[in-house]
């Protein structure tokens, strides 16, 4: 298998073959301690594999073994092993939910438990709770998940909730003892009286954004009917795959070494024009002509597919965003 064949593996398809060569107790023991996502992805990505190669197995634990051979000795420094080694595994993005909950021995509560259910179940759950219950339980799960919960709802009560989790800052401890409660549940968090920040205007934008196009458009609308200028702040901190055209060559550069190469074939193929040349733009000369024949080998595909495709690239170009790493937004040097 050549060095590019290699490159092409996304880290969830590195993380699964790793897994795999583990064998059943060991591979395990290890996903007992992710969260439900990684789980899902990491096995959905074991399923999949089909034919791999004894070269791709050494690669993989080449790769490994190099990041475990920058520690000192066993037990030094083994909480930074621990992050190397899981993000190496698992990719930063993926791997950074779940770092802190192993180093730190966190407990599940009974909020955490919502994340292994399916949207549809969670909407059934808190459909008749009070709006502001709902609220909370959004902003406290991914948005991409909070956003697929939402569209289980009607109009009035998308509108309702995305406001209340605007105006959410923080949590007092007793309502989230409170919560988990009702999901009958033992709250297993912070005991102290420290308030727990949670919702904002970010993470309603960070909700927006994962809604469907047809559907953000609406709630944005009626967001602006009731509050203009929250509407507006909202909006200025959604990034959509067409915003990509405003950010940096630089961290264009950046991000593209961090995207699928299947992924960003699908993206494109439902993006402006101007998204594509900024894309072309930012490659190698022969990268960008592999690109574009590449796009034009690619038959009639699904809306779905595309606009999955151009979320998975928004999260990717969001994380580094949240690392310093690239900076997105338009004139304002709006970051998100």
């Amino acid at each position: 298998m050549s060095d590019e064949d290699y490159q092409s593996l996304s880290s969830i398809q590195r993380a699964a073959i790793l897994l795999m060569t583990l064998g059943e107790s060991d591979a395990a023991q290890i996903l007992r301690h992710m969260g439900p996502k990684e789980v899902q992805k990491v096995g959905m990505a074991m399923s999949q594999m089909q034919h791999v190669s004894k070269s791709q197995v050494e690669e993989v634990l080449s790769e490994f073994l190099e990041t475990a051979g920058d520690v000192t000795g066993l037990g030094v420094g083994a909480d930074s092993y621990i992050r190397r080694m899981l993000t190496e595994a698992l990719g930063e993005d993926k791997a950074n939910g779940l770092i802190d909950r192993i180093l730190l021995g966190g407990n599940t509560t009974g909020l955490d438990t919502l994340k292994w259910m399916e949207p549809r179940a969670i909407a059934d759950i808190i459909r008749y709770e009070h709006p502001q219950i709902q609220a909370i339980v959004l902003s406290y799960l991914d948005s991409d998940q909070s956003a697929e919960v939402l569209a289980f709802f009607d109009s009035k009560v998308r509108l309702d909730v995305i406001l209340r989790v605007a105006a959410l800052e923080s949590v007092q401890p007793q309502a989230l003892q409170e919560l988990n409660d009702i999901l009958e549940k033992q709250f297993s968090g912070s005991t102290g009286t420290q308030t727990t920040s949670m919702g904002g205007v970010k993470v309603a934008a960070n909700i927006m954004n994962n809604l469907e196009s047809a559907l953000e458009g609406e709630l944005m609308e009626a967001i602006k009917e009731v509050d203009e200028q929250l509407g507006e702040e909202i909006e200025d901190l959604m990034f959509v795959f067409d915003n990509l055209v405003e950010v940096d060559d630089r961290d264009v550069q950046i991000l593209l070494r961090e995207v699928n190469p299947d992924s960003l074939v699908l993206a494109l193929k439902g993006a402006d024009t101007r998204v594509q040349e900024k894309i072309f733009k930012n490659m190698s000369k022969r990268a960008s002509e592999l690109l574009r024949d590449d796009l034009d080998a690619k038959g009639p595909v699904r809306v779905s597919e595309v606009e999955q495709s151009q979320k998975e690239i928004l999260a990717i170009a969001r994380r580094l965003a949240e690392d310093g790493e690239i900076t997105l937004g338009g004139g304002a040097d709006q970051m998100v």
